[in-house]
């Protein structure tokens, strides 16, 4: 398992040395040309660095550079991580458009310059606009029916926010945000379908988010369940015990009865076994001691497995994790690689509703897709 880790990252260590290359050569070429008596000097070097390979020498100097430099160039090095995934696509049209105006009789040096100007405005449009779009939520409503008895109800609201990913960049400033949503929708229940952590527990120790997560409240409760990326950080013990502290059940393979009315169920994330070495209960293990005449409603952080979720009573499954590509064109790929990647299905009896998630992983940039809460609203009807 060692080895094929070592062959794979070192695989795409040289795929990605590999493009960094091809960027800076054109890099250099534009830069050379708009100053070309200045030279690619300390500056240039040490922006281009930064950039390429900022998020990469941060996680791996994370424990010998002070906490605030740390942040500072693992932030950089996330938009270098855009930057770099935009030059790449851009690049080659660009190149193309140089070679085409050489041909149409434009000197070298001009087709250059104009290109090179063209493709970085499109980076700056293309992440002021992501940018927005990943700190400024929206709310998306969906109104469901769900054909069931559930005591003494007749309508359950709820305000769901998956893949939070708090760490060094998604911090108080962004939680604050999810608690003034929240708030004004006045839920019954909030319920948290995984990645609340983004990979390592320390900054929401070391920056005391919990004070903050500690606002969110409802009437029945804040319920989450785990994501690929706590397992990646471990720790799995102590966050628990944090959220419990904080007024959070997080589900782990576990489902309880809410006001004797339904059920929430929360399963393992698919990585358990990958991550922790264990396995999830499958659905009919999970839900096998429970009244199914009552609504059920399952968190499980990969949208996976909706048939066997429907065949076992599941009413209403929410799911994140794919964050709909985050930059398009990504969505592509998820849209291939999962049966639903965002938005709503209904399977059979099951509804199924797909978050793009409330924060994002890397670049603090979405392209084609938005950070959102959910805003579910629920009619019993037998």
């Amino acid at each position: 398992m060692n080895f094929r880790f070592l062959l794979v990252f070192t695989a795409i260590m040289v795929i990605y040395v590999g493009l960094n290359l091809y960027v800076l050569w054109n890099a250099v070429s534009f830069w050379e040309t708009a100053f070309p008596s200045s030279g690619t000097g300390v500056l240039f070097w040490g922006v281009f660095v930064l950039l390429a390979f900022g998020y990469l020498l941060a996680m791996l100097l994370r424990r010998a550079l002070p906490y605030a430099l740390y942040k500072w160039i693992k932030l950089i090095g996330a938009y270098g991580m855009a930057c770099f995934f935009y030059c790449v696509l851009l690049l080659p049209l660009a190149d193309l458009a140089v070679w085409l105006l050489q041909i149409a009789g434009y000197p070298e040096s001009s087709a250059v310059l104009v290109v090179g100007y063209i493709v970085m405005a499109i980076l700056l449009v293309l992440l002021l606009q992501g940018t927005r779009n990943a700190w400024q939520p929206t709310v998306r409503r969906y109104d469901i029916t769900i054909a069931k008895q559930a005591g003494h109800r007749k309508e359950l609201r709820i305000a769901a926010a998956s893949d939070l990913h708090l760490g060094t960049t998604v911090g108080k400033g962004h939680l604050s945000r999810l608690i003034q949503r929240m708030e004004a929708l006045k839920p019954d229940m909030i319920l948290l379908p995984g990645d609340v952590l983004d990979d390592s527990i320390e900054p929401f120790i070391r920056e005391n988010m919990a004070d903050v997560m500690r606002k969110l409240q409802a009437p029945l409760g804040v319920y989450a369940c785990l994501g690929n990326h706590e397992y990646i950080g471990g720790h799995i013990e102590d966050y628990v015990k944090r959220m419990k502290a904080i007024g959070i059940e997080v589900l782990i393979d576990r489902v309880l009865e809410i006001d004797g009315s339904f059920y929430i169920a929360g399963r393992k994330d698919k990585s358990v076994n990958r991550f922790a070495g264990e396995r999830r209960l499958v659905h009919e293990e999970l839900l096998k001691d429970i009244d199914s005449a009552k609504p059920i409603i399952l968190l499980d952080h990969q949208p996976t497995q909706f048939a066997e979720a429907a065949q076992a009573g599941v009413d209403l499954m929410l799911s994140g994790h794919t964050h709909r590509g985050q930059m398009m064109p990504n969505h592509l790929i998820t849209r291939r690689i999962f049966e639903l990647d965002w938005g709503y299905l209904r399977k059979g009896a099951m509804h199924v509703i797909v978050s793009s998630g409330f924060g994002f992983w890397g670049p603090p940039v979405r392209i084609g897709s938005r950070s959102e809460i959910l805003d579910i609203r629920i009619t019993f009807h037998p």
